[in-house]
């Protein structure tokens, strides 16, 4: 089974979700980005201390570990699930703008899930494999909008390599060697892979990454047609379902704030002029 989108450009494919078979060739499908809208500087350098591959790689096993646990509980969304295929389409539109902050996103093959839990989260792992929990939806009711800045900020997270650089700086340069060495046969790999997925489930990212993310998201999703200022709205809410104490922090790994809000807004109208560029 497979969800096919109505955009003649593009298919998503896949059995779960939505897989992306070239993303190269849905960005060379729409108008040439502008430069970069918002300040942000290159991704960090330690990430180059992880290979990447692997680490996709690890991803990639996590992520279907984490479909097969949802799908035996019942929880994970059907391709034709309403839900699923509204997130679906707000993924689509932001796929062909990755490019711009990562060349590697090219070779991803996208994919999106959706899985019923009360749990206010969402996540993108390295490689473009992407969850998102009823509960961040349906509990914050989100709009179109919001949802994408949602999705754009997480999908930032792997474009700009943070999982990467961050297990680098929390393993040390002794054990990524060892890692290294493992990953060519002369360890246990398994058990490696192991820990590695499990960072990736739990990692906890420094506020610059948040910072970051919060950016690059923000562009990606003007970008793509959806109004910048539901960046604003959607961190309002955040703080609201908290009670005005920070808001939930879905993965427990993004803090909110004021001056979240209000960096939000100062950058708004950086990309206005690429919302309604968009818009036309």
């Amino acid at each position: 089974m497979c969800y096919l989108c109505d955009v003649k450009h593009s298919a998503w494919l896949g059995r779960r979700g939505f897989l992306l078979a070239a993303a190269g060739a849905t960005a060379a499908a729409v108008s040439p980005p502008l430069l970069a809208q918002v300040n942000v500087g290159p991704p960090s350098g330690l990430r180059s201390l992880v290979p990447v591959d692997e680490i996709e790689g690890a991803a990639t096993q996590e992520y279907s570990k984490l479909l097969a646990e949802a799908r035996a509980k019942g929880a994970l969304a059907p391709p034709g699930n309403p839900q699923l295929h509204r997130l679906q389409k707000i993924g689509l539109r932001l796929v062909p703008f990755a490019a711009q902050w990562n060349d590697r996103s090219r070779q991803w093959r996208w994919e999106l899930n959706l899985i019923s839990s009360k749990e206010i989260n969402a996540f993108c792992m390295p490689g473009g494999k992407v969850a998102v929990y009823t509960g961040i939806v349906d509990q914050l009711k989100l709009t179109d909008d919001e949802m994408a800045m949602v999705m754009g900020h997480e999908m930032a997270h792997a474009l700009r390599e943070h999982a990467r650089a961050r297990i680098a700086k929390s393993q040390g340069t002794g054990t990524l060697l060892s890692f290294g060495a493992q990953l060519l046969g002369l360890g246990q790999l398994g058990d490696v892979a192991a820990s590695v997925g499990t960072q990736l489930l739990t990692l906890r990212f420094s506020r610059e990454d948040e910072t970051d993310a919060d950016l690059v998201g923000l562009e990606l999703a003007a970008r793509a047609g959806y109004n910048p200022q539901a960046s604003v709205s959607l961190w309002q809410k955040m703080a609201q379902a908290g009670g005005g104490a920070g808001g939930p922090g879905f993965l427990s790994t993004h803090p909110s704030g004021p001056q979240r809000i209000q960096q939000l807004q100062a950058n708004v109208p950086k990309v206005q002029g690429l919302y309604e560029r968009a818009r036309v």
